[in-house]
C-alpha cells in the first residue's frame, strides 16, 4: 500500500546542500561520473522536500536533470515536468517542489540544447527528446520510492508549458507508461501553427529561431528548412512534413490518456484551434479530457499560475493516486475579464464553465454583413504591412484591447470591409466565427488575412480581440467560388449597439505575403456565423461588501463587547488558501504611542503576488515605515492581521524565517573582509552555515572580487549591496528593503535596481519603500501608494502610470539620435526623448493616435518590442496624495 503522504500548498524555503551518490542500474541511461547534489526544502509545518541535481548521459548526449522527493518508504506516482523553449529546467523548480511536497516524485530537465544539456535542439523529434522522457521514465522506473503499475513501469504523470507541454503530448503517444498529460498552452500540429493555411508566420518563426540561440543550435535538417521557407517567404510539402512528424498529431491515435489542456487566449503563436485539435482526437480515443482557457498566452497576459497548477495537482490526485475525492474541475472553462478591482487595482476575472467541451463551433447566430464586392491591392513587396499581434508586443496591445484600445492598423486600398448593422442585444462570442466569401487574385495565389473588429457605436473605436488574425492561402484551383473562412477563435463580449467588422486584409506584419503587386477582389457568399456556447455558465460576481459585511461587523461588534476583559494570546491558526500569498495585509491599523485617535496606519489592506517587487510610496508621515516594522514583527498592530504564506504574524513566528529585510542599513566590522562579515552575521544567526547560502546571494548580489576586500575599501554602493546580500542570506521568500538606495549616486543606484529585479526573477517577492520615484518605477513591477496612514491606490505600475497622452515605445536595438529627430517631427507627434538605456523612447501625442504612431515606427524599420501608455510615476503619485483623480 502507498504510504499517504501530507499535502501542503505551502512554497517551499532552501535547506542545506550536502553531496550524494548514484547508483546508476540501466544499460541505457548512463550517469555522467561525479556526485549528485542534494538539498532539502522544507518550513516547520510540512515534510521535506529534497533535490539531487545529476548530469545524466542519454544516448550520447548529456542531459541535465533535477529529481524532488520528500522522505518516507512508501511508494508514491512520479511526475515529469518539461519547460517551455528557450528555458531550462530552473523555471520548473518551483512547481516541481510543490508536486513533491504533495506526495509525488517529480523530475525536471532541461531539453536538448537547453541550459546545461548538451546536443541540438531536435524540436521533440521521437528518437532525440522524446527518446529522452522515455529514458527519464527507465530512471524512474528503478526508483524505490516511486509506484509502479508493473516492472519497469512507473505510475507517472507530465506537464509542461509550451514547448515541454508538446513533448508530454509526443510521450503519452510513444510511450504506453505513461498514465496522464496536462500540456499547457502548446502546439498539436507544428506546422500548421507556424505554417497556417500554407501561409508562413515569419515573426514567430524568426522569434523561434533566436530563442533557441541561433539557426545553428538546431538540427542541421530544421536549419536548412527554416532558411528555405524564410527566403522564399512559402513553405513547401517538405518543411510541413519535418515539423508534423515532430508533432503530437503524428501520434493522435496513440494517446489514450487523461488530459487537461490548457491554452491560453491571448495567443497568436499556439492559438485555441491547436487545443481544439488535441481535445477532439484525445477524446475519440475513449480518454478523459478537460479543456481550460487561460487569460494569457504566448502573447503575454495573466498565465493564472497558481490555478492553473493547483489544477494539475488536482487532475494528478484522480489520475495518478486514484483519489476518487479529488476534483478535477468542469470539462470545459474560460477566464473572462470585466471591471477593475478597486482594493489593488488588478482587472477582475471569473470563469465561465460547462459539464461538456463545446468545442469551437456550438451555438451558431447568423449576423447579415453589409458590403458588395470589393477589389483591393496586395502592394510591392508587401509593404507596409497591416498590423495586428506583433510577437513580442503582443502582450502589450492585447492587454491594450481588453481595455478597449484598438491598436491594429489596416491600410488604405490594401483591405475589403463589410459590417454589420448595430446590434440589438449583447452576445458573447466563444469559439471561431466563420464566414462563406468568393474571392479572385490577378495572379497566383490569394493570401489574405481574416479579423472581426468589435466597433463603437459612433465608429471611432475597433477593437480587435486578443489581437488575432486569422491567415488563408487561397490557390487559383480554390478561386472564384464559394469558400468558408475560419476566423480566430476568442471568447469576447460584444454590446448592444455595436456593430461587426469584418476585414479581410492583403498583408500583415506576423506573416510572409506574396512580394508581386496584384489585384484581389472579395464578395460576400453568407452572414458571418458565429459560435456563442449557449451552455456555458458564468460564475455569478461577487456580492456587494455590504450584504455579508454589515452582519459580520454586527457580530463582530457584539463580540468585541462581551470579550473586551480577555486578551487574545493564541495564535491564528495558518490559512491554507493563502499557503502561496507571500504577503496578506488585512485592516491593519497602528495608533501612535499616547495617542488614542492618531493614527499610523490605518485600516491598510494589500496583497503580494510571488514574483513581483513591490514599490511601497508614500510622502513622510504615510506610515510606510511604521507598516514595515510591523510586518517584521518588531511591532503589533492594534488592529487587523499580516499573514505571511497563510501565516500569521507574530514576534518570533517561524515563518519570519522565510523573510528578509533591511531596514535601518546595516553595521559591518570595517577591518573584515566583506565575506567574513557575512559569515559572522550568519554564525549569530545560530542556524547551519549551510543554510546561508551565501553564493547564491553574493552571486545576485554582483559584489565580484570586492568580496576579499576589508569594508572600509567600499563605495557605499557596495556597502548598500553587502547590505542587501545579508538580508538575502538564507535566500528567504520575502525580501524587503528600506530605502536601499539612500546615498548612491545614479550608476550606484542602476546597480541596486538589477540586484532587486535579479532576485525576483527566481520566483521570489521583493517589497521596497523608496522615495525615488523614478527608480521604483525602473525597478517595481507593482505599486501601494500611502498617505497619512491609509491606502491610496494599489496595482500594477503601467495602470497607476498609465494615463495621459505620452507612449513609451521600446525597441530591440538601441534607438539611435537620427531616429528620434525623424520620430520627432512626424505630424502629431509633440516630442521624442530617449530613456535612459537608449532601448525606449518616450513619445507625446499632440494630435496622433497610438495606431499611426505604430505605422510611422513600423515605415521607419524600427525593430517594436513594446508599445503602450505612459504617463511619469512621479506626476500619478502627485495626483494621488493631493486628492486629485487619477
Amino acid at each position: 500500500m502507498e504510504t499517504p503522504i501530507a499535502r501542503t500548498s505551502r512554497w517551499r524555503r532552501l535547506l542545506p546542500r550536502a553531496r550524494g551518490r548514484w547508483a546508476a542500474g540501466i544499460a541505457a541511461l548512463v550517469v555522467l561520473a561525479g556526485a549528485g547534489t542534494w538539498t532539502a526544502v522544507a518550513d516547520d509545518s510540512a515534510p521535506a522536500v529534497h533535490r539531487q541535481d545529476r548530469m545524466m548521459r542519454v544516448d550520447g548526449v548529456s542531459v541535465d536533470t533535477s529529481y524532488y522527493t520528500t522522505g518516507g518508504t512508501g511508494r508514491r506516482p512520479a511526475v515529469l515536468i518539461g519547460h517551455g523553449f528557450g528555458g531550462s529546467k530552473a523555471e520548473t523548480r518551483a512547481q516541481a517542489e510543490q508536486l513533491a511536497a504533495d506526495g509525488y516524485a517529480v523530475m525536471t530537465w532541461s531539453a536538448r540544447g537547453f541550459g546545461r544539456s548538451g546536443g541540438k535542439i531536435s524540436l521533440n523529434a521521437p528518437d532525440h527528446e522524446v527518446r529522452d522522457v522515455s529514458r527519464l521514465i527507465d530512471w524512474l522506473a528503478a526508483r524505490p520510492e516511486v509506484l509502479l503499475d508493473g516492472k519497469g513501469d512507473p505510475r507517472v504523470g507530465i506537464t509542461g508549458a509550451s514547448y515541454g507541454g508538446a513533448v508530454s503530448l509526443l510521450a503519452a503517444g510513444y510511450d504506453q507508461r505513461v498514465d496522464a498529460i496536462a500540456p499547457e498552452i502548446t502546439y498539436w500540429n507544428l506546422a500548421d501553427a507556424l505554417f497556417p493555411d500554407g501561409v508562413f508566420k515569419k515573426l514567430w518563426a524568426g522569434i523561434f529561431v533566436t530563442t533557441g540561440g541561433g539557426c545553428e543550435n538546431f538540427e542541421k535538417r530544421l536549419c536548412d528548412m527554416y532558411e528555405r521557407v524564410a527566403v522564399s517567404g512559402k513553405p513547401d510539402a517538405a518543411a510541413r512534413a519535418l515539423l508534423t512528424e515532430r508533432s503530437p498529431s503524428a501520434v493522435a491515435d496513440r494517446i489514450k490518456v487523461p488530459a487537461l489542456i490548457v491554452q491560453g487566449q491571448t495567443d497568436s503563436l499556439f492559438p485555441l484551434g491547436q487545443a481544439d485539435a488535441m481535445a477532439k482526437a484525445i477524446k475519440a480515443n475513449g480518454a478523459p479530457v478537460s479543456v481550460d482557457w487561460i487569460a494569457g498566452g504566448h502573447d503575454g497576459g495573466d498565465r493564472e499560475t497558481g490555478r492553473v497548477q493547483k489544477r494539475v495537482g488536482d487532475w494528478f490526485d484522480r489520475y495518478l493516486k486514484k483519489d476518487e475525492s479529488a476534483a478535477t474541475g468542469p470539462a470545459f472553462r474560460v477566464t473572462r475579464t470585466g471591471g477593475i478591482d478597486s482594493t489593488d487595482g488588478a482587472a477582475l476575472t471569473r470563469g465561465a464553465s460547462s459539464d461538456t467541451y463545446p468545442g469551437l463551433r456550438s451555438g451558431p447566430e447568423r449576423i447579415e454583413l453589409r458590403g458588395g464586392e470589393q477589389k483591393f491591392r496586395n502592394p510591392a513587396g508587401a509593404n507596409p504591412p497591416a498590423i495586428s499581434a506583433v510577437p513580442g508586443v503582443g502582450g502589450g496591445l492585447a492587454q491594450l484591447s481588453t481595455l478597449g484600445v484598438g491598436l491594429s492598423v489596416d491600410f488604405p486600398g490594401q483591405y475589403a470591409r463589410f459590417e454589420s448593422a448595430p446590434l440589438t442585444a449583447s452576445r458573447r462570442i466563444t469559439g471561431s466565427p466563420t464566414v462563406r466569401v468568393n474571392v479572385t487574385a490577378g495572379q497566383g495565389d490569394a493570401v489574405l488575412f481574416g479579423k472581426v473588429y468589435d466597433v463603437s457605436p459612433d465608429g471611432k473605436q475597433q477593437v480587435l480581440p486578443s489581437q488575432l488574425v486569422a491567415p488563408y492561402r487561397i490557390t487559383p484551383e480554390q478561386q472564384g467560388r464559394p469558400l468558408e473562412l475560419t476566423l480566430p477563435a476568442v471568447d469576447h463580449e460584444l454590446d448592444s449597439g455595436h456593430r461587426l467588422r469584418l476585414v479581410l486584409a492583403a498583408t500583415d506584419l506576423g506573416y510572409a505575403s506574396p512580394a508581386a503587386p496584384t489585384t484581389y477582389t472579395v464578395s460576400l457568399d453568407g452572414p458571418l456565423t458565429l459560435p456563442t456556447a449557449p451552455g456555458l455558465k458564468t460564475a455569478a460576481a461577487a456580492l456587494p461588501w455590504w450584504t455579508w459585511g454589515l452582519p459580520v461587523a454586527a457580530a463582530v461588534i457584539a463580540a468585541a463587547l462581551l470579550l473586551t476583559t480577555r486578551r487574545r494570546t493564541a495564535t491564528p491558526a495558518p490559512d491554507p488558501a493563502l499557503t502561496d500569498v507571500p504577503l496578506q495585509i488585512t485592516g491593519l491599523s497602528k495608533k501612535y504611542a499616547k495617542s488614542a485617535d492618531r493614527y499610523a496606519v490605518r485600516e491598510l489592506s494589500f496583497r503580494v503576488e510571488k514574483g513581483q517587487v513591490l514599490g511601497l510610496l508614500g510622502p513622510n508621515g504615510a506610515g510606510k515605515t511604521t507598516t514595515l516594522r510591523m510586518l517584521m514583527g518588531l511591532i503589533t498592530p492594534d488592529d487587523g492581521e499580516i499573514r505571511v504564506f497563510g501565516r500569521a504574524i507574530r514576534p518570533g513566528a517561524p515563518v519570519l524565517s522565510r523573510v528578509g529585510a533591511f531596514v535601518e542599513g546595516a553595521g559591518f566590522l570595517p577591518h573584515l573582509s566583506g565575506r567574513a562579515n557575512l559569515e559572522l552575521y550568519w554564525q549569530a544567526t545560530g542556524r547551519p552555515a549551510e543554510d546561508s547560502h551565501i553564493e547564491e546571494a553574493l552571486e545576485i548580489a554582483g559584489l565580484g572580487d570586492a568580496l576579499a576586500r576589508a569594508v572600509r575599501t567600499y563605495s557605499q554602493g557596495m556597502r548598500q549591496r553587502l547590505a542587501i546580500a545579508q538580508a538575502m542570506l538564507g535566500m528567504p521568500d520575502l525580501l524587503i528593503l528600506d530605502e536601499p538606495t539612500n546615498g548612491l549616486d545614479p550608476p550606484q543606484i542602476r546597480e541596486m535596481r538589477d540586484v532587486m529585479i535579479r532576485y525576483a526573477a527566481g520566483g521570489r517577492t521583493v517589497i521596497v519603500s523608496s522615495h525615488l520615484l523614478s527608480e521604483v518605477e525602473q525597478s517595481c513591477t507593482h505599486l501601494v501608494v500611502m498617505d497619512r496612514g491609509r491606502l491610496v491606490q494599489a496595482g500594477p505600475v503601467a495602470e497607476i502610470t498609465g494615463s495621459g497622452d505620452m507612449v513609451l515605445v521600446t525597441s530591440a536595438e538601441e534607438i539611435t539620435e537620427p531616429l528620434v529627430e525623424k520620430i520627432a517631427v512626424l505630424a502629431g507627434i509633440g516630442s521624442a526623448v530617449r530613456t535612459d538605456d537608449g532601448h525606449g523612447l518616450l513619445v507625446r501625442l499632440d494630435g496622433a493616435t497610438s495606431p499611426q504612431l505604430v505605422t510611422e515606427l513600423v515605415r521607419l524599420d524600427m525593430p517594436l518590442t513594446g508599445v503602450g501608455p505612459h504617463r511619469r510615476l512621479e506626476d500619478a503619485f502627485l495626483t494621488l496624495i493631493s486628492g486629485g483623480s487619477a
